[in-house]
């Protein structure tokens, strides 16, 4: 990009803006920045499906359950269905398609939706509102958990890693050395 073409880009936007952008620029590469917009849009599509159930179900929302030819779709459909285009997406191997932050964005909510029915699918009975859904949420809030260690202390699991591997080829060596 020109200079002008940057200088009249960040006229036009507010200050916090363009330094939240810069920030990002300089700490978020790529694969940073999916995941953090992954794992931020399964929060937020967690929250919401699960607003938007007690909802429904409380008879405080306009509107009630998706249906088709008189059966209730539940929102785990969806999230195979968003899935299985992101999975399309990342087969055909298009890089500034698989890297785009809408397929993060949209593989972090089809994942929410799938995780948000666990329950339903382990016992593949409806039990979004029994004791047993409780497992959904358990589940979700798992995911975030063991997500969230992993991107906080990235750099040191891939260390831990390389030193397993050194140590298991090391040991591995010194077997096959005395065999």
């Amino acid at each position: 990009m020109r200079l002008t073409e940057a200088r009249h880009r960040d006229r036009d936007r507010p200050l916090l803006v363009s330094r939240w952008h810069e920030t990002a620029d300089r700490h978020l590469p790529p694969l940073r920045r999916s995941l953090l917009i992954t794992w931020i849009s399964f929060g937020v599509t967690f929250g919401t499906v699960r607003v938007i159930t007690h909802g429904i179900r409380g008879g405080w929302l306009p509107w009630g359950n998706i249906s088709a030819a008189g059966e209730h779709l539940h929102h785990y459909n969806f999230g195979i269905a968003t899935l299985a285009g992101v999975g399309l997406i990342a087969v055909r191997g298009d890089e500034r398609a698989v890297g785009h932050p809408a397929v993060a964005a949209a593989y972090g909510c089809g994942t929410a939706l799938i995780c948000d029915e666990f329950a339903l699918l382990l016992d593949l009975q409806d039990v979004y509102w029994a004791k047993q859904g409780r497992i959904s949420v358990d589940v979700s809030l798992g995911v975030l958990s063991v997500l969230g260690a992993y991107l906080t202390a990235k750099p040191f699991w891939h260390e831990i890693g390389r030193v397993t591997r050194h140590h298991i080829v090391a040991a591995a060596a010194r077997h096959g050395a005395t065999a």
